[in-house]
């Protein structure tokens, strides 16, 4: 429960020892941070009787001085600039305020003298600058993601911003954790080092002061990877619930939004899926989709056991009973309906699009040799009126990567196939992909066709069969979080920054992949973490990504590139 604990426990201590009525402001950012962890009755109990957000607070001029104001914001200049604002004219009887990360002298002389009237009772710094969507799961929601993409000469001022709000996320992680820890990164790739020793030269030089906490035997482990290694896993479609609920309709912090479903009651148009809420949730969203209606056809069955036992009320004490029961009835009646809806949307989809059989061809692209084969999987997927655009484009991008040395003439031909099918998808996008992420740029074995031990590995899987052809394929995460098991992560593959080395195994591990995760990865994270290998991982990433951000992502860095004349 780890990430997910820190933050619930940095919001206790902001909100329980101020007593009486309370109003929470937040900013854009924090109140993901907030809500993917404590629920609207949660706060309500601890007497927050409004959340506002602080731009619509500078707005209005309605004096509330009965109520204390609990401010939550990440120190950005802009929040500084509200603070200011509202302090010279308050509207609260107090005023405390939490950041979410490392404040500037500068910054805190603003609010020294901007306070005239003296109503701010604190100022600190609470360090949970993440949105922990699982327990060993945070993501940093950054909106201009495709900057990693991009070389440092096209954007440095935009580019440098994407660094420092990543810096700023896995030293918040690190403060959480109280923990200072060795850093490695990706050697292929430029960002991944970047970010890498400008962590470093934070933790290390800048606030050595505050990171100096207890020595531990041996060091947490942070590794910093870039997404382009493994191009392969944000393209594929998902058949686990957790993963294909993002993949087909999208969670944003926790929420699913239902409302392009159709007829749907009004408290069902957005709900929430979280492990820390919802225990069908937790024991189920790691399954894959043919399990899950199996298990929710006995939910439903439960909930209709329920169901007929309320109907039988004959006495007083019945009716008692019921009314004690009501708030867990109609809790377990809107899980229900949430699941039933959540699995029979997908279910359409899967069936309008065709995504078993899709799926099996780029299962067989990303896991299994064969490439005759694989060419004529995908141009019969491409002929097929039944394939949308943007599987069509999907299909032809995992051939490029797996396939763009060993038949040049064949990816031309499905090129060619894809631009007069789908007026949408350029064949451009493909070769942008594979200057970005081909085979030349990457570092891990990707298909397990580099590395002797790699090779076999795949030919005992290949003789044994797999258990469900959905889902054979394993992110390049898995191989990594192995390496690190065994300790067998090459330096020369993965340096260190600086003098600080890994002495032993470390028992702690947070990789973060600039660029983005995937709920495939953390389900991965998830498996590793109860295998008892002694280490625990946490896995971070700027945003989540489903194959349809991944994609608008990669047009909107070509697209950059493109206007830019420096990009060779």
């Amino acid at each position: 429960m780890v990430l997910v604990t820190a933050v619930r426990d940095y919001i206790n201590r902001m909100l329980q020892d101020i007593s009486g009525m309370k109003v929470l402001i937040l900013d854009s950012q924090t109140v993901g941070i907030v809500s993917v962890v404590y629920s609207q009755s949660e706060l309500l109990q601890k007497e927050v009787f409004l959340v506002e957000l602080v731009d619509s607070i500078s707005k209005s001029i309605e004096s509330m001085s009965h109520l204390k104001a609990v401010y939550f914001l990440r120190p950005t200049t802009d929040n500084i600039q509200h603070m200011r604002r509202q302090l010279s004219n308050p509207r609260f009887g107090e005023y405390h305020l939490f950041f979410s990360n490392m404040l500037k002298d500068t910054q805190i002389h603003i609010l020294a003298d901007s306070d005239e009237k003296e109503v701010v009772q604190q100022v600190q710094e609470f360090y949970a600058d993440f949105i922990a969507i699982d327990p060993f799961h945070f993501t940093l929601n950054m909106p201009s993601n495709f900057m990693y993409m991009l070389p440092a000469v096209v954007d440095p001022p935009s580019l440098q911003r994407f660094c420092d709000r990543v810096v700023d996320g896995i030293a918040a992680i690190f403060l959480a954790l109280k923990r200072r820890p060795v850093i490695r990164y990706q050697r292929t790739s430029d960002i991944a080092k970047r970010i890498a020793q400008e962590t470093a030269k934070l933790m290390y030089q800048q606030e050595s002061g505050l990171f100096d906490f207890r020595r531990m035997e041996i060091s947490p482990l942070l590794l910093i990877v870039d997404r382009r290694d493994d191009p392969v896993t944000p393209l594929l479609n998902q058949w686990t619930y957790q993963a294909m609920v993002h993949e087909l309709i999208g969670i944003q912090d926790n929420k699913v939004d239902l409302r392009s479903i159709g007829k749907i009651p009004k408290d069902q148009q957005e709900v929430v899926l979280s492990s820390e809420q919802d225990t069908f949730f937790k024991a189920n969203m790691y399954e894959n989709f043919g399990d899950i209606g199996m298990n929710i056809k006995r939910m439903v069955d439960d909930f209709q056991q329920v169901a007929k036992s309320n109907q039988n009320i004959q006495t007083v004490e019945d009716m008692a009973k019921f009314v004690d029961n009501y708030p867990e009835y109609r809790k377990m009646h809107g899980n229900v309906s949430k699941h039933v809806t959540l699995v029979t949307e997908m279910s359409k989809i899967v069936e309008e699009r065709k995504l078993m059989l899709v799926s099996q061809t780029e299962q067989e692209l990303a896991c299994n040799g064969g490439q005759v084969a694989a060419f004529e999987a995908v141009m019969n997927l491409l002929n097929s009126d039944s394939v949308s655009d943007i599987d069509r484009l999907r299909l032809v991008m995992l051939y490029a990567l797996r396939y763009e040395k060993e038949s040049p003439v064949q990816l031309m031909q499905l090129f060619n196939k894809l631009a007069s099918r789908s007026a949408k998808y350029k064949a451009g996008l493909v070769q942008f992909l594979l200057k970005q992420a081909g085979v030349d740029k990457r570092t891990g074995d990707l298909y397990g066709n580099r590395d002797f031990l790699n090779i076999a590995r795949n030919m005992a899987r290949g003789l044994k069969g797999v258990e469900n052809v959905y889902t054979q394929h394993q992110p390049l995460l898995y191989q990594t979080m192995e390496s690190i098991t065994k300790g067998r992560l090459r330096d020369m593959d993965y340096p260190y920054v600086g003098n600080h080395f890994q002495q032993g195994r470390p028992q702690d591990v947070i990789i973060f992949i600039v660029g983005g995760t995937t709920y495939e990865e953390s389900r991965s994270v998830a498996l590793q973490n109860v295998s008892n290998s002694g280490i625990r991982f946490i896995l971070g990433g700027s945003v989540v990504l489903s194959s349809k951000r991944f994609i608008k992502d990669l047009e909107e860095a070509q697209q950059i590139a493109r206007s830019s004349t420096s990009v060779v």
